[in-house]
């Protein structure tokens, strides 16, 4: 019975206790909804924080608020936070250094593709393309025996 009596006052302290927590930066919204839906409350005014969260925001020249207990960063790298101060006054910074990796494939493969496929030569061919489609057709055909004719004059020698 007292055991269950302690798991209720713990329950209850948790509900009412409330994290604040000072953004800078525009944080994503989706990222924010992983916290809980109590006990966080985020702004970017806020005076008493008990955690920052930034991006690339520079803290070299913030004053430490007293209330903090934690930095985090999100991106790689923590080179706008002046570490060894808030570890001085032990407070931990923390960083997602692999939280964009499926950006940079995704941009890293669609840069291969647009070079392996000639697509920017394309696209500014197309952009030049002026009239009906009778003549934008016949723009075409002529610009694709011109591209093979080159092709094949390289291929002959």
């Amino acid at each position: 019975m007292r055991w269950l009596h302690s798991c209720t006052n713990l329950n209850e302290n948790k509900a009412k206790q409330m994290f604040t927590i000072l953004t800078y930066n525009n944080i994503s919204r989706a990222g924010l909804d992983r916290f809980p839906s109590y006990g966080y409350r985020f702004a970017s005014q806020i005076e008493n924080p008990d955690a920052i969260l930034l991006r690339s925001f520079d803290l070299h020249n913030k004053p430490i608020p007293e209330s903090l207990k934690a930095v985090g960063r999100a991106g790689a790298g923590v080179n706008n936070i002046p570490v060894a101060d808030y570890t001085k006054r032990g407070i931990p910074v923390f960083n997602a250094p692999g939280a964009n990796s499926n950006a940079v494939a995704e941009l890293a493969i669609a840069g291969m593709l647009l070079a392996s496929r000639n697509i920017p030569a394309a696209l500014n061919f197309v952009k030049t393309l002026d009239g009906d489609d009778e003549s934008i057709n016949s723009q075409i055909e002529l610009e694709r025996i011109r591209s093979i004719d080159g092709v094949l004059s390289v291929r002959v020698i």
